[in-house]
Protein backbone atom coordinates (compact mmCIF):
# COMPACT_ATOMS: atom_id res chain seq x y z
CA UNK A 1 0.00 0.00 0.00
CA UNK A 2 1.24 3.47 -0.84
CA UNK A 3 1.87 5.37 2.39
CA UNK A 4 -1.15 7.63 3.00
CA UNK A 5 1.08 10.49 4.11
CA UNK A 6 3.02 10.14 0.82
CA UNK A 7 -0.29 10.32 -1.10
CA UNK A 8 -1.28 13.49 0.78
CA UNK A 9 2.11 15.10 0.22
CA UNK A 10 2.33 14.07 -3.47
CA UNK A 11 -1.21 14.09 -4.89
CA UNK A 12 -0.05 15.15 -8.36
CA UNK A 13 2.46 12.31 -8.62
CA UNK A 14 -0.12 9.74 -7.47
CA UNK A 15 -2.75 11.00 -9.91
CA UNK A 16 -0.24 11.06 -12.77
CA UNK A 17 1.00 7.53 -11.96
CA UNK A 18 -2.53 6.14 -11.74
CA UNK A 19 -3.47 7.80 -15.02
CA UNK A 20 -0.43 6.22 -16.70
CA UNK A 21 -1.63 2.84 -15.41
CA UNK A 22 -5.17 3.62 -16.60
CA UNK A 23 -6.46 3.24 -13.02
CA UNK A 24 -9.00 5.52 -11.36
CA UNK A 25 -7.98 6.66 -7.88
CA UNK A 26 -9.84 8.96 -5.48
CA UNK A 27 -6.99 11.12 -4.22
CA UNK A 28 -9.32 14.04 -3.40
CA UNK A 29 -11.48 11.71 -1.31
CA UNK A 30 -8.37 10.38 0.46
CA UNK A 31 -7.33 13.96 1.26
CA UNK A 32 -10.81 14.73 2.60
CA UNK A 33 -10.94 11.61 4.81
CA UNK A 34 -7.35 12.18 5.99
CA UNK A 35 -8.26 15.70 7.12
CA UNK A 36 -11.40 14.50 8.93
CA UNK A 37 -9.54 11.62 10.58
CA UNK A 38 -6.78 13.96 11.82
CA UNK A 39 -9.33 16.44 13.16
CA UNK A 40 -11.08 13.66 15.07
CA UNK A 41 -7.76 12.35 16.38
CA UNK A 42 -6.77 15.86 17.51
CA UNK A 43 -10.13 16.29 19.25
CA UNK A 44 -9.72 12.93 21.02
CA UNK A 45 -6.19 13.85 22.07
CA UNK A 46 -7.40 17.19 23.45
CA UNK A 47 -10.10 15.41 25.46
CA UNK A 48 -7.55 12.93 26.85
CA UNK A 49 -5.39 15.86 27.94
CA UNK A 50 -8.40 17.40 29.71
CA UNK A 51 -9.14 14.01 31.27
CA UNK A 52 -5.57 13.77 32.53
CA UNK A 53 -5.73 17.28 34.03
CA UNK A 54 -9.09 16.60 35.69
CA UNK A 55 -7.77 13.41 37.28
CA UNK A 56 -5.16 15.31 39.28
CA UNK A 57 -5.80 16.50 42.81
CA UNK A 58 -8.72 15.69 45.07
CA UNK A 59 -11.82 14.15 43.61
CA UNK A 60 -15.26 15.61 44.17
CA UNK A 61 -18.63 15.11 42.53
CA UNK A 62 -17.99 17.88 40.00
CA UNK A 63 -14.66 16.37 38.90
CA UNK A 64 -16.09 12.89 38.70
CA UNK A 65 -18.98 14.15 36.57
CA UNK A 66 -16.57 16.05 34.30
CA UNK A 67 -14.32 13.01 33.83
CA UNK A 68 -17.34 10.84 33.06
CA UNK A 69 -18.51 13.33 30.42
CA UNK A 70 -15.03 13.47 28.82
CA UNK A 71 -14.83 9.68 28.78
CA UNK A 72 -18.18 9.50 26.99
CA UNK A 73 -17.04 12.11 24.46
CA UNK A 74 -13.86 10.13 23.72
CA UNK A 75 -15.86 6.93 23.43
CA UNK A 76 -18.27 8.57 21.00
CA UNK A 77 -15.35 9.65 18.78
CA UNK A 78 -13.77 6.19 18.56
CA UNK A 79 -16.29 4.61 16.10
CA UNK A 80 -15.98 7.65 13.82
CA UNK A 81 -12.18 7.47 13.86
CA UNK A 82 -12.30 3.73 13.20
CA UNK A 83 -14.74 4.24 10.30
CA UNK A 84 -12.58 6.97 8.75
CA UNK A 85 -9.42 4.86 9.06
CA UNK A 86 -11.13 1.88 7.43
CA UNK A 87 -12.36 4.03 4.53
CA UNK A 88 -8.90 5.54 4.15
CA UNK A 89 -7.27 2.10 4.05
CA UNK A 90 -9.76 0.78 1.49
CA UNK A 91 -9.09 3.72 -0.83
CA UNK A 92 -5.32 3.56 -0.35
CA UNK A 93 -5.26 -0.19 -1.06
CA UNK A 94 -6.32 0.37 -4.67
CA UNK A 95 -3.79 3.13 -5.34
CA UNK A 96 -1.21 1.51 -7.67
CA UNK A 97 2.54 1.84 -7.45
CA UNK A 98 3.47 4.83 -9.68
CA UNK A 99 5.38 3.75 -12.81
CA UNK A 100 8.99 4.79 -13.33
CA UNK A 101 9.71 7.43 -15.96
CA UNK A 102 11.19 4.77 -18.28
CA UNK A 103 7.81 3.00 -18.53
CA UNK A 104 6.18 3.80 -21.92
CA UNK A 105 2.75 5.38 -22.16
CA UNK A 106 -0.07 3.13 -23.35
CA UNK A 107 -3.45 1.57 -22.57
CA UNK A 108 -2.84 -2.17 -23.07
CA UNK A 109 -0.51 -4.83 -24.48
CA UNK A 110 -0.81 -3.33 -27.96
CA UNK A 111 1.23 -0.36 -26.69
CA UNK A 112 4.06 -2.38 -25.13
CA UNK A 113 7.50 -1.48 -26.49
CA UNK A 114 9.78 -4.09 -28.05
CA UNK A 115 13.32 -3.06 -27.08
CA UNK A 116 15.38 -5.94 -28.53
CA UNK A 117 15.09 -9.17 -30.52
CA UNK A 118 17.51 -12.10 -30.32
CA UNK A 119 18.25 -15.46 -31.92
CA UNK A 120 17.23 -16.96 -35.21
CA UNK A 121 13.67 -17.73 -36.16
CA UNK A 122 13.44 -21.49 -36.86
CA UNK A 123 12.79 -22.46 -40.47
CA UNK A 124 11.10 -25.73 -41.40
CA UNK A 125 10.96 -27.53 -44.74
CA UNK A 126 7.81 -29.30 -43.55
CA UNK A 127 4.53 -28.26 -41.94
CA UNK A 128 5.35 -27.97 -38.20
CA UNK A 129 2.98 -29.52 -35.68
CA UNK A 130 1.70 -27.65 -32.66
CA UNK A 131 2.62 -28.82 -29.15
CA UNK A 132 -0.79 -30.47 -28.74
CA UNK A 133 -0.23 -32.82 -31.68
CA UNK A 134 3.42 -33.40 -30.77
CA UNK A 135 2.46 -34.19 -27.18
CA UNK A 136 -0.13 -36.69 -28.35
CA UNK A 137 2.02 -38.33 -31.04
CA UNK A 138 4.99 -38.73 -28.69
CA UNK A 139 2.79 -39.78 -25.74
CA UNK A 140 4.24 -37.08 -23.48
CA UNK A 141 1.30 -34.67 -22.91
CA UNK A 142 -2.18 -36.02 -22.19
CA UNK A 143 -4.74 -33.23 -22.28
CA UNK A 144 -7.74 -35.50 -22.86
CA UNK A 145 -7.24 -37.43 -19.62
CA UNK A 146 -6.32 -34.24 -17.74
CA UNK A 147 -9.66 -32.75 -18.78
CA UNK A 148 -11.49 -35.93 -17.82
CA UNK A 149 -9.84 -35.90 -14.40
CA UNK A 150 -9.97 -32.20 -13.48
CA UNK A 151 -11.75 -30.23 -16.20
CA UNK A 152 -10.61 -27.80 -18.88
CA UNK A 153 -7.04 -26.42 -18.81
CA UNK A 154 -5.59 -29.40 -16.92
CA UNK A 155 -3.18 -31.98 -18.32
CA UNK A 156 -0.78 -34.82 -17.56
CA UNK A 157 2.94 -34.60 -18.36
CA UNK A 158 4.24 -38.07 -19.15
CA UNK A 159 7.47 -39.82 -20.06
CA UNK A 160 10.02 -37.42 -21.64
CA UNK A 161 7.85 -34.34 -20.92
CA UNK A 162 7.99 -35.16 -17.20
CA UNK A 163 11.74 -35.74 -17.50
CA UNK A 164 12.09 -32.43 -19.35
CA UNK A 165 10.41 -30.63 -16.45
CA UNK A 166 12.87 -32.14 -13.97
CA UNK A 167 15.75 -31.30 -16.33
CA UNK A 168 14.63 -27.68 -16.64
CA UNK A 169 14.24 -27.35 -12.88
CA UNK A 170 17.71 -28.77 -12.18
CA UNK A 171 19.38 -26.73 -14.92
CA UNK A 172 17.81 -23.46 -13.75
CA UNK A 173 18.29 -24.03 -10.00
CA UNK A 174 21.98 -24.83 -10.48
CA UNK A 175 22.42 -21.73 -12.66
CA UNK A 176 20.68 -19.41 -10.19
CA UNK A 177 22.37 -20.88 -7.14
CA UNK A 178 25.75 -20.21 -8.80
CA UNK A 179 24.65 -16.58 -9.27
CA UNK A 180 23.88 -16.11 -5.58
CA UNK A 181 20.16 -16.97 -5.49
CA UNK A 182 19.38 -19.25 -2.54
CA UNK A 183 16.95 -22.05 -3.44
CA UNK A 184 13.65 -22.17 -1.54
CA UNK A 185 10.64 -24.47 -1.83
CA UNK A 186 7.75 -22.27 -0.78
CA UNK A 187 4.24 -22.90 0.60
CA UNK A 188 1.53 -22.88 -2.05
CA UNK A 189 -1.25 -21.98 0.40
CA UNK A 190 -1.07 -18.57 2.05
CA UNK A 191 -3.16 -16.34 4.28
CA UNK A 192 -5.25 -13.51 2.91
CA UNK A 193 -2.82 -10.95 4.37
CA UNK A 194 -0.07 -12.34 2.11
CA UNK A 195 -2.18 -11.60 -0.97
CA UNK A 196 -2.80 -8.05 0.21
CA UNK A 197 0.86 -7.57 1.12
CA UNK A 198 2.04 -8.46 -2.37
CA UNK A 199 -0.62 -6.38 -4.13
CA UNK A 200 -2.56 -9.26 -5.71
CA UNK A 201 -5.55 -8.27 -3.59
CA UNK A 202 -7.86 -6.53 -4.08
CA UNK A 203 -7.21 -6.09 -7.83
CA UNK A 204 -6.70 -9.75 -8.82
CA UNK A 205 -8.87 -11.49 -6.24
CA UNK A 206 -11.00 -13.04 -8.97
CA UNK A 207 -7.92 -14.87 -10.33
CA UNK A 208 -7.02 -16.66 -7.08
CA UNK A 209 -8.41 -19.96 -5.78
CA UNK A 210 -9.81 -19.69 -2.25
CA UNK A 211 -9.56 -22.91 -0.18
CA UNK A 212 -12.11 -23.64 2.59
CA UNK A 213 -13.20 -20.00 3.01
CA UNK A 214 -15.44 -20.83 5.97
CA UNK A 215 -12.69 -22.66 7.87
CA UNK A 216 -9.06 -22.26 6.76
CA UNK A 217 -9.61 -19.30 4.38
CA UNK A 218 -6.33 -19.94 2.61
CA UNK A 219 -5.40 -19.05 -0.98
CA UNK A 220 -3.50 -20.99 -3.62
CA UNK A 221 -0.65 -18.87 -4.96
CA UNK A 222 -0.34 -17.99 -8.63
CA UNK A 223 3.39 -17.45 -8.16
CA UNK A 224 6.00 -18.05 -5.44
CA UNK A 225 6.49 -14.27 -5.46
CA UNK A 226 3.80 -14.21 -2.75
CA UNK A 227 5.41 -16.54 -0.16
CA UNK A 228 8.89 -15.21 -1.06
CA UNK A 229 7.76 -11.68 -0.18
CA UNK A 230 6.38 -12.96 3.12
CA UNK A 231 9.62 -14.78 3.91
CA UNK A 232 10.86 -11.54 5.53
CA UNK A 233 7.53 -9.88 6.40
CA UNK A 234 7.72 -7.62 9.48
CA UNK A 235 11.51 -8.14 9.64
CA UNK A 236 14.37 -5.65 9.70
CA UNK A 237 17.06 -6.82 7.28
CA UNK A 238 20.80 -6.26 7.60
CA UNK A 239 21.75 -3.50 5.13
CA UNK A 240 25.16 -5.15 4.59
CA UNK A 241 23.42 -8.30 3.34
CA UNK A 242 21.38 -6.54 0.67
CA UNK A 243 20.60 -7.63 -1.96
CA UNK A 244 19.23 -10.85 -0.48
CA UNK A 245 18.30 -13.11 -3.39
CA UNK A 246 16.16 -16.25 -3.59
CA UNK A 247 14.95 -18.64 -6.26
CA UNK A 248 11.65 -20.15 -5.22
CA UNK A 249 10.04 -23.28 -6.63
CA UNK A 250 6.30 -23.77 -6.38
CA UNK A 251 3.33 -25.22 -8.13
CA UNK A 252 1.20 -22.26 -9.26
CA UNK A 253 -2.58 -22.03 -9.56
CA UNK A 254 -4.53 -19.48 -11.59
CA UNK A 255 -8.23 -19.39 -12.31
CA UNK A 256 -7.70 -17.58 -15.63
CA UNK A 257 -11.09 -16.02 -15.01
CA UNK A 258 -10.37 -13.12 -17.34
CA UNK A 259 -9.21 -15.26 -20.27
CA UNK A 260 -12.50 -16.65 -21.56
CA UNK A 261 -12.00 -17.88 -25.11
CA UNK A 262 -8.18 -17.41 -25.05
CA UNK A 263 -5.82 -20.37 -25.51
CA UNK A 264 -8.51 -22.86 -24.61
CA UNK A 265 -6.55 -25.69 -26.27
CA UNK A 266 -3.11 -26.86 -25.23
CA UNK A 267 -1.01 -25.94 -22.20
CA UNK A 268 -0.15 -22.29 -22.81
CA UNK A 269 -2.84 -20.96 -20.47
CA UNK A 270 -3.60 -23.50 -17.74
CA UNK A 271 -4.86 -23.61 -14.16
CA UNK A 272 -1.82 -25.40 -12.71
CA UNK A 273 1.88 -25.32 -13.58
CA UNK A 274 5.29 -25.40 -11.92
CA UNK A 275 7.62 -22.41 -11.87
CA UNK A 276 10.92 -21.14 -10.50
CA UNK A 277 10.85 -17.48 -9.52
CA UNK A 278 13.77 -15.17 -8.81
CA UNK A 279 13.22 -12.76 -5.95
CA UNK A 280 15.39 -10.00 -4.49
CA UNK A 281 15.20 -7.77 -1.42
CA UNK A 282 17.49 -4.89 -2.22
CA UNK A 283 18.58 -1.37 -1.28
CA UNK A 284 16.37 1.33 -2.86
CA UNK A 285 19.38 2.90 -4.60
CA UNK A 286 20.10 -0.38 -6.37
CA UNK A 287 16.66 -1.62 -7.45
CA UNK A 288 16.82 -0.41 -11.06
CA UNK A 289 20.25 -2.01 -11.42
CA UNK A 290 18.92 -5.21 -9.81
CA UNK A 291 16.00 -5.22 -12.24
CA UNK A 292 18.39 -5.20 -15.20
CA UNK A 293 20.37 -8.06 -13.64
CA UNK A 294 17.25 -10.22 -13.30
CA UNK A 295 16.30 -9.46 -16.92
CA UNK A 296 19.82 -10.39 -18.06
CA UNK A 297 19.59 -13.75 -16.26
CA UNK A 298 16.22 -14.44 -17.88
CA UNK A 299 17.76 -13.68 -21.26
CA UNK A 300 20.73 -15.92 -20.53
CA UNK A 301 18.32 -18.82 -19.92
CA UNK A 302 16.53 -18.03 -23.20
CA UNK A 303 19.86 -18.07 -25.03
CA UNK A 304 20.92 -21.33 -23.35
CA UNK A 305 17.71 -22.90 -24.65
CA UNK A 306 18.44 -21.36 -28.09
CA UNK A 307 15.09 -19.60 -28.37
CA UNK A 308 14.23 -16.80 -30.77
CA UNK A 309 12.87 -14.16 -28.40
CA UNK A 310 12.14 -10.48 -27.87
CA UNK A 311 12.34 -8.26 -24.78
CA UNK A 312 9.34 -6.02 -24.14
CA UNK A 313 9.08 -2.95 -21.91
CA UNK A 314 5.52 -3.08 -20.56
CA UNK A 315 3.47 0.10 -20.92
CA UNK A 316 1.70 1.80 -18.03
CA UNK A 317 -1.78 0.52 -18.84
CA UNK A 318 -0.60 -3.12 -18.90
CA UNK A 319 1.62 -2.90 -15.83
CA UNK A 320 -0.54 -4.07 -12.93
CA UNK A 321 -0.81 -2.70 -9.40
CA UNK A 322 2.50 -3.56 -7.63
CA UNK A 323 5.07 -3.05 -10.40
CA UNK A 324 6.80 0.25 -11.07
CA UNK A 325 8.36 -1.29 -14.19
CA UNK A 326 8.17 -4.68 -15.89
CA UNK A 327 9.89 -6.48 -18.72
CA UNK A 328 8.36 -9.45 -20.52
CA UNK A 329 10.39 -11.90 -22.57
CA UNK A 330 8.39 -13.36 -25.43
CA UNK A 331 9.45 -16.49 -27.32
CA UNK A 332 8.62 -17.36 -30.90
CA UNK A 333 5.94 -20.06 -31.23
CA UNK A 334 6.13 -21.38 -34.83
CA UNK A 335 2.58 -22.72 -35.25
CA UNK A 336 1.10 -19.48 -33.94
CA UNK A 337 3.51 -17.43 -36.06
CA UNK A 338 4.06 -14.97 -33.22
CA UNK A 339 5.90 -14.29 -29.98
CA UNK A 340 4.27 -15.38 -26.71
CA UNK A 341 5.16 -14.32 -23.19
CA UNK A 342 7.43 -16.81 -21.45
CA UNK A 343 8.85 -14.82 -18.53
CA UNK A 344 8.45 -11.45 -16.87
CA UNK A 345 10.39 -9.48 -14.27
CA UNK A 346 9.17 -6.58 -12.16
CA UNK A 347 10.60 -3.86 -9.97
CA UNK A 348 8.00 -3.26 -7.25
CA UNK A 349 10.12 -0.60 -5.48
CA UNK A 350 8.86 -0.26 -1.86
CA UNK A 351 5.21 -1.07 -2.64
CA UNK A 352 5.22 -4.64 -1.29
CA UNK A 353 7.76 -3.86 1.43
CA UNK A 354 5.44 -1.21 2.92
CA UNK A 355 2.49 -3.59 2.96
CA UNK A 356 4.57 -6.45 4.42
CA UNK A 357 6.63 -4.14 6.70
CA UNK A 358 9.99 -5.27 5.32
CA UNK A 359 12.71 -2.81 6.33
CA UNK A 360 16.44 -2.41 6.76
CA UNK A 361 18.32 -0.35 9.30
CA UNK A 362 20.48 2.60 8.19
CA UNK A 363 22.02 5.18 10.52
CA UNK A 364 19.66 4.10 13.29
CA UNK A 365 16.56 4.48 11.08
CA UNK A 366 14.30 1.70 9.75
CA UNK A 367 13.77 2.24 6.01
CA UNK A 368 11.73 0.22 3.52
CA UNK A 369 13.58 -2.19 1.23
CA UNK A 370 12.72 -2.65 -2.45
CA UNK A 371 11.45 -5.97 -3.82
CA UNK A 372 11.92 -7.41 -7.30
CA UNK A 373 10.77 -10.64 -8.93
CA UNK A 374 11.36 -12.44 -12.19
CA UNK A 375 10.35 -15.74 -13.78
CA UNK A 376 13.34 -18.03 -14.26
CA UNK A 377 11.29 -20.80 -15.85
CA UNK A 378 7.55 -21.45 -16.18
CA UNK A 379 7.38 -25.11 -17.10
CA UNK A 380 4.24 -25.42 -19.24
CA UNK A 381 5.00 -22.58 -21.66
CA UNK A 382 8.69 -23.49 -21.80
CA UNK A 383 7.76 -27.02 -22.83
CA UNK A 384 5.56 -25.58 -25.58
CA UNK A 385 8.48 -23.53 -26.88
CA UNK A 386 10.94 -26.44 -26.70
CA UNK A 387 8.65 -28.88 -28.51
CA UNK A 388 7.54 -26.56 -31.29
CA UNK A 389 10.93 -24.98 -32.01
CA UNK A 390 12.95 -28.21 -31.93
CA UNK A 391 10.75 -30.58 -33.93
CA UNK A 392 11.93 -32.61 -36.91
CA UNK A 393 10.21 -33.80 -40.08
CA UNK A 394 9.99 -37.37 -38.71
CA UNK A 395 7.97 -36.15 -35.70
CA UNK A 396 10.84 -36.35 -33.22
CA UNK A 397 11.99 -33.41 -31.06
CA UNK A 398 15.58 -32.45 -30.36
CA UNK A 399 16.37 -31.90 -26.67
CA UNK A 400 18.25 -28.62 -26.06
CA UNK A 401 21.94 -29.34 -25.48
CA UNK A 402 22.01 -27.71 -22.03
CA UNK A 403 19.29 -30.09 -20.82
CA UNK A 404 20.81 -33.29 -22.17
CA UNK A 405 23.05 -33.92 -19.12
CA UNK A 406 19.89 -33.92 -16.97
CA UNK A 407 18.18 -36.34 -19.39
CA UNK A 408 20.77 -39.08 -19.08
CA UNK A 409 22.48 -37.88 -22.25
CA UNK A 410 19.37 -38.40 -24.37
CA UNK A 411 19.36 -36.10 -27.40
CA UNK A 412 15.90 -36.67 -28.89
CA UNK A 413 12.31 -37.45 -27.98
CA UNK A 414 11.05 -40.02 -30.46
CA UNK A 415 7.98 -42.17 -30.99
CA UNK A 416 8.32 -45.33 -28.95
Amino acid sequence: MIDIKFIIENPGLIKQGAAKKNVKVEVDKIEELYKKRNESLAQAEKLRAEQNTASKGQMDDEKIAKMKKIKEQIKSLEPEIEKLEKELEELALVVPNPPLDSVPEGKDEEDNEVISTHGEKPEFDFEPKDHIQLGKDLDIIDIERGTRTSGARFYYLKNEAALLEFALLQFVVHKLNAKGFSPVITPTLVKEEAMYATGFFPAERNEIYNVNPEDDNLFLVGTSEVPLTMLHATEILDEDKLPTRYCGFSTCFRREAGSYGKDTAGIIRVHQFDKIEMFSFCHPDKSEEEHELIREIEEEIMQDLEFHYQVVNICGGDLGTPAAKKYDIEVWIPTQNKFRELTSCSNCTDFQARRAKIRYKKDGKNLYAHTLNGTAVAIARTLVAILENNQNADGSVNIPEVLQPFMGGKTKIERS
